[in-house]
């Protein structure tokens, strides 16, 4: 999973600062691992990535989304409002609440 996000980042354009990275690790607890504001180099972000660790656990893949929308994607952690936000979701199996990823056609979770 490292090695293939790795390989993602390379070709983005990090060091114009056109491009931001954050990545958040998640199962029974979500946290983030990487703040879209804190690697301005592709390689200073690849070597953040080859340095995380998995933890293993549940897969709160609900509350891995809640988290990102309500804590990681927030001016004061480097999401800006002018520029699209993409969200990338890894995970390794069936998320442990299918009910809680259910969203209404009025609402997203994102």
């Amino acid at each position: 999973m490292k090695s293939l996000l790795s390989q993602f980042v390379a070709n983005l354009d990090i060091e114009s600062n056109s491009t931001r990275v954050g990545i958040i690790a998640f199962a029974s607890h979500v946290r983030i691992s990487i703040r879209l504001d804190k690697y301005s180099s592709r390689a200073s972000l690849q070597g953040a990535i080859s340095s995380l660790k998995y933890r293993g656990g549940q897969s709160n893949t609900a509350g891995a989304l809640r988290y990102v929308r309500t804590e990681m994607l927030t001016p004061q952690r480097g999401d800006r409002i002018d520029v699209p936000n993409v969200i990338v979701l890894l995970t390794d199996g069936t998320s442990d609440d299918l009910a809680a990823l259910q969203v209404s056609r009025e609402h997203s979770i994102l």
